[in-house]
């Protein structure tokens, strides 16, 4: 199914609070979802390691979607800030500035990197 806009972070953040809200019940606490977003990155890094890595693919593995994976982690990232207060659009933009200003130039002078 394809939406026809696009969800900017705040977005997200606010869907995801209604459907906790409505069809989940209510948010898990802090330190469950921790451990579910270290489960959830898990799968992602199984999938990448066996599709991309050096280890072979196991069948049950193969039909693993690595963006319907990547979107749980992100589901769960979402709660987290949501719980905690966090504006995702206001610090992705801080991080941002950050990166912006103390790499300048690190990695266009990183020799490893040509």
């Amino acid at each position: 199914m394809k939406h026809e806009t696009e969800l900017t972070l705040r977005d997200a953040q606010t869907t995801v609070d209604d459907w906790i809200k409505t069809v989940g019940v209510r948010y898990f606490n802090e330190l469950t979802n921790m451990a579910q977003l270290t489960e959830e990155v898990g799968e992602v890094a199984r999938i990448i390691a066996r599709r991309y890595g050096e280890q072979s693919e196991k069948e049950s593995d193969k039909n693993k979607d690595l963006g319907d994976e990547l979107a749980d982690v992100l589901w769960v990232l979402i709660c987290l800030a949501n719980q905690t207060g966090v504006d995702l659009t206001e610090a992705f933009q801080k991080n941002l500035d950050k990166k912006n200003i103390r790499d300048a130039t690190r990695h266009l002078t990183n020799d490893k990197l040509k």
